[in-house]
């Protein structure tokens, strides 16, 4: 996995064998989305009592843009998570499940976003640092939206202003919403100023 996994132990320490078995299982998720920006796992003894002996639990903690995606400990009354491989297994293939709906969810999202077309807004900001020069859209329905320079299209990011009507569309970026394919909604408007 790309990220790195954080993985903690509650009440019993794991075998190397646990560990690794952890780490495949993660790794085995990014296949299924490859966006994940965070994953924490717990794995620890129930703190009931059984006549079987102790049950495991995996609580597993996916974050992807938009959501977060939480597999909590899964209550086992037959007995079977009296194996810690056991509870792995099955909090894995549900943590696996609610990643593809994500997925779906998504692909879904995406869809409907491409019929509708491209959504207007207006510049609220433009800004410099070290990263470049990016700024930020607030659309019709009063959402911000983060956009770079090289979003832009048939523009030059130094002739923008503040105020501007813009089109773009909308995708999902590691820290939220974002546009691309970013273009002025009246480019005649703003055409350069002729050379001296």
């Amino acid at each position: 996995m790309k990220i790195p996994i954080k993985i903690a132990f509650r009440d019993f320490s794991p075998t190397d064998a646990v560990v690794l078995q952890i780490r495949e299982r993660a790794d085995k998720l990014e296949q299924f989305f490859h966006q994940i920006t965070s994953c924490r796992i717990t794995v620890g003894k129930a703190h009931r009592k059984h006549h079987k002996g102790n049950l495991y639990y995996a609580r597993i903690d996916i974050t992807v843009p938009g959501e977060e995606i939480v597999v909590g400990n899964c209550h086992d009354f037959d007995g079977a998570h009296g194996d810690v491989y056991v509870a792995l297994r099955d909090s894995f293939a549900i943590a696996q499940r609610q990643l593809q709906d994500y997925v779906r969810r998504r692909r879904v999202r995406t869809h409907l976003k491409e019929r509708a077309g491209p959504l207007h807004g207006r510049v609220t900001q433009l800004l410099w640092d070290d990263r470049g020069a990016f700024g930020f859209i607030r659309s019709m329905d009063n959402r911000d939206f983060y956009f770079h320079s090289n979003s832009l299209v048939n523009a030059d990011f130094d002739r923008l202003q503040v105020g501007v009507e813009v089109r773009f569309s909308e995708e999902l970026g590691e820290e939220g919403p974002q546009a691309s394919t970013v273009e002025l909604a009246h480019p005649k408007l703003h055409r350069p100023a002729p050379a001296a």
